[in-house]
Order: C-alpha cells, then sequence, then structure tokens
C-alpha cells in the first residue's frame, strides 16, 4: 500500500483524503491541520488516521511515502520543497506556487530526485475536457481561432490571492492543454471591490504561438455560477458548460466557407458577404465521472508504474509564468505582457 499523508484539511483536502482513503492501493497514513476544530473532524471521519497540528511532523518522518498538499497557495513553495527534498513524492493544489522561480526550482528538485510532482489542476481529468482535446487533435474543428471561457460564482471571496491566480488557473491549464502551447502575450484588465488590492473580477486575454486567442471572464463576485466555454475553429465549433451534467458538449456545424474581399464596385449584398455554413449540432455522450478520483488514481500511477504526469510540475510553471503576466497587466492599466 502506498502510504499518504495530507497536509490540510479545509475547504478541498476533505475530497483528496477520501479518494486516497478508499483507493485499492492507497492508504491515508498521516493528516495535518494547524486547525483543532478540523483535527477533530478528521479524527472523527477517519479514526484510524493519524492526525497532527505539524505538517514537517508527517513530511519529516518515515510514515508516508506521499505527500499531498492542499494549503493556503503562499505555503506551497516551502511545503513542496522539503517534502521532495525528503524523497517524498508530491502532489500540491494549484497553482503550484506563486512565483515561476520558485516553481522552477520545485521542478529541477523533483527531477533530480526523481520524484513524481504532479498538480493539481484537476479539470484537466475532467471527460468533458478530455472529449474536446480528443476533437481538436482529430482535426474536427480545424485550426482554433479563439476560445471564450467563463468561470464565476458568488463567492468564495479569497483574500490571498486575486480571483485570476483562483479561478483562472484553472481556464490557463485548459488552454494550454488543448492548444499543446504556452501563452506568448497576456494583456488583463480587473477590479478590487469587496478586499482593496485583491482583484474580485479579472477579464483576460491569451495570445498563443499559432496566433489563436484565449479571452478569459473570471470572477467571484457574480449572481451566477458558471462553467461556459465556447470554442471556434475553422471547420466547426464547441460549446462546452461543465454546470451541465447530461450534455455538456455541443458540436455545431458552423463556419465561414469564403471570405471575400470587396470589390471596388458592389452592387448587391451577396457580391461582398462571406459564406457561412450553418449545419447540424451534434451532442456527444460524454460520462463525466468523478474528476479528482482521477487525479488521484494518476498520480498514484505515475508512481507505480513510472507512468508521465499529465500536470506534472511544468504544466504548473507555465500557468504560473500566465498569472504572471496578468497580474503586471494589471498593474500596468491592461498593457500588453509577454509571458
Amino acid at each position: 500500500m502506498l502510504r499518504i499523508g495530507v497536509i490540510g484539511a479545509g475547504h478541498w483536502g476533505p475530497n483528496l483524503i477520501r479518494n486516497f482513503h478508499e483507493g485499492a492501493s492507497t492508504e491515508v497514513a498521516c493528516v495535518a491541520d494547524t486547525a483543532e476544530s478540523r483535527q477533530t473532524l478528521i479524527r472523527e471521519r477517519f479514526p484510524t488516521v493519524q492526525v497532527t497540528g505539524d505538517a514537517l511532523e508527517i513530511i519529516d518522518g518515515d510514515a508516508v511515502d506521499a505527500v499531498v498538499i492542499t494549503t493556503p497557495t503562499s505555503t506551497h513553495y516551502e511545503l513542496a520543497k522539503r517534502a521532495l527534498e525528503c524523497g517524498k513524492h508530491v502532489l500540491v493544489e494549484k497553482p503550484i506556487c506563486t512565483r515561476s522561480d520558485e516553481a522552477e526550482e520545485l521542478c529541477e528538485l523533483a527531477e533530480r530526485n526523481q520524484r513524481v510532482l504532479v498538480v493539481g489542476h484537476v479539470f484537466l481529468f475532467n471527460q468533458g475536457v478530455r472529449h474536446v482535446k480528443d476533437c481538436i487533435d482529430a482535426g474536427r474543428l480545424g485550426d482554433l481561432y479563439y476560445v471564450s471561457m467563463v468561470r464565476t460564482n458568488l463567492g468564495p471571496i479569497r483574500v490571498d490571492v486575486n480571483a485570476s491566480w483562483d479561478l483562472a488557473a484553472h481556464d490557463i491549464s485548459i488552454a494550454n492543454y488543448w492548444f499543446d502551447a504556452e501563452p506568448v502575450e497576456v494583456s488583463a484588465a480587473g477590479g478590487a471591490w469587496v478586499n482593496q488590492g485583491i482583484d474580485d473580477a479579472v477579464f483576460a486575454t491569451l495570445r498563443y504561438p499559432s496566433g489563436a486567442l484565449a479571452n478569459l471572464h473570471v470572477s467571484w463576485l457574480s449572481p451566477r455560477k458558471a462553467r461556459d466555454i465556447t470554442v471556434v475553429g475553422a471547420r466547426s465549433m464547441l460549446t462546452f458548460d461543465d454546470m451541465n451534467l447530461t450534455e455538456p458538449i455541443r458540436i455545431y456545424d458552423k463556419h465561414v466557407d469564403d471570405v471575400r474581399t470587396a470589390a471596388p464596385y458592389i452592387d448587391s449584398f451577396a457580391s461582398f458577404r462571406s459564406t457561412v455554413r450553418d449545419g447540424d449540432i451534434l451532442i456527444p455522450k460524454v460520462s463525466l465521472g468523478e474528476p479528482l478520483r482521477a487525479e488521484c488514481s494518476h498520480f498514484v500511477d505515475c508512481i507505480e508504474n513510472g507512468t508521465t504526469p499529465l500536470a506534472d510540475g511544468r504544466c504548473g510553471l507555465a500557468v504560473v509564468k500566465a498569472l504572471e503576466a496578468i497580474d503586471r497587466s494589471l498593474a500596468a492599466g491592461g498593457r500588453r505582457e509577454t509571458v
């Protein structure tokens, strides 16, 4: 059995504890949380698990083979670094940390110590996201023009990071996965209304090497919970609604066949308009399952069988670089920033 130590039992931690505790080849040996109330809850729910208030007791000890870090973002770097130095495999929640130089250091440390480092970009394990990737790779959409991504809700409001670090991290990881590339340029605008200096809503545009764009709208100050994505390609278009558990994806046989140059003298609408194809709408059957369970199983598979991580440290590093560029653009009033 692979022995797992979980650091952080707050909002997301119990879900990770449950998945690893129920795993066929894993057991949660230890859980650490600084809050006594969370310690009590874990002891009641998982009476066989050792509970402590000291994370280093787990990291430095011999009771676990791997460490799962689900603590505030500002703590990720120090905890992950210590765990890798102690020879532990690491699954750290997104974003991997708050600075790209620190993320680079974690990647190099994992590679040097031959330890598995996985970042919790859980949407890469969403079957809907994977189905869209298959459609793109098969050429079904043609050359990609842009994706438009909306991720909003009323809360939870963070005080340690802005909305882009909390929410856009998901969408950047998805866009990088679909485009099989990292953005080269970013521009962004945002607003801080609830807590001074912390943007509650961010609107960002990322440009990729192919010229394709990803436009992101993220907010924890919205009346409606939404996870909507539109993908526009040269051959067809697609929508993905992650809140729709039965029919999340729609593929539209719609595209522009021919973009014509206007003649010097135009005497009819037909002589300058584009030819538009408006065909059928296909709703593929996609079984979403539980992405977090798939992520946990993948982490174990990487440790036991040497499988290459889908969301490795380099994936996490690319997201942090884009988030840093968004922050620079926000500070500069929306100026385009190189990633």
